[in-house]
């Protein structure tokens, strides 16, 4: 059994090698069988067959009889995905508390005094962990420019503005006409919302103290944004937000 480039190369990011992936596929496509006619089956050669079988059980992605000879059972994909993640969350917990209780005093010690003002902070993901530490650290005003609605951006953001809305912090928004009539109404529950016809750039202040200019990109892995907590950089950047916002239309639920 050939899998389609996409699957594999998603089993690969997964953390299987592609022997495993040829000797799972042939299980998932015929069924339980010995290691010698799984070698035969899926090219994989005879001398690393039940180095890759053993790594495959110990990942959770098959099963043995123990039997003479010994036949080899796939489980079903969602459990091994499963089983999978379970192993990655318990080795991620316990290597987060190691490299915490070693390196934080350290940097501690150290502290930050030579961390400069301004930061280019550069992928899709990095983008929205500093998004999520902004949020979390916000204790007065959010104000937030955004051209597009993402559902990562949503799916991040709405506990953390639920959260941000019940300690009595404004959360300002402020997108396009074509950000979606959904996202608009799920927005207008934790935050005000404005509409503008375009937006050029979008942005999050939080504070007035320290702001996120988001910079287009074609490709979340190419995605840029500037970060800074600049006391100039992020006043004139929150005035310029206000000079908008008073210029935008108000957008309501009832009137949508």
């Amino acid at each position: 059994m050939v899998v389609s480039e996409k699957t594999e190369r998603a089993m690969l990011e997964l953390g299987l090698t592609s022997y495993e992936i040829k000797a799972y596929s042939v299980l998932v496509q015929y069924g339980p069988m010995t290691a010698i006619n799984i070698s035969k089956q899926s090219n994989v050669p005879y001398s690393k067959i039940y180095d890759v079988l053993g790594s495959l059980e110990k990942k959770g992605w098959i099963e043995t009889d123990h039997s003479r000879p010994s036949k080899f059972y796939p489980k079903p994909p969602s459990t091994s995905l499963e089983t999978m993640r379970m192993r990655f969350d318990s080795n991620r917990k316990k290597n987060e508390t190691q490299v915490i209780s070693e390196l934080s005093p350290l940097f501690d010690k150290r502290g930050s005094k030579e961390r400069p003002d301004i930061w280019i902070v550069r992928g899709q993901f990095n983008i929205l962990t500093k998004l999520k530490e902004m949020l979390e650290s916000c204790t007065t005003d959010l104000m937030v420019a955004t051209p597009l609605v993402l559902d990562a951006v949503v799916d991040l953001a709405l506990p953390l503005m639920i959260a941000l809305k019940s300690k009595g912090v404004r959360i300002m928004v402020m997108c396009t006409e074509n950000a979606g009539e959904n996202h608009m109404k799920n927005i207008s529950k934790w935050g005000e919302v404005r509409v503008r016809s375009q937006m050029f750039a979008g942005g999050v202040i939080s504070d007035s103290r320290e702001v996120l200019i988001l910079l287009g990109a074609d490709e979340p892995s190419s995605a840029v944004a500037i970060w800074a907590d600049h006391p100039s950089l992020a006043n004139f950047s929150a005035n310029y937000f206000q000079y908008l916002w008073n210029d935008s239309k108000s957008y309501s639920r009832s009137s949508a």
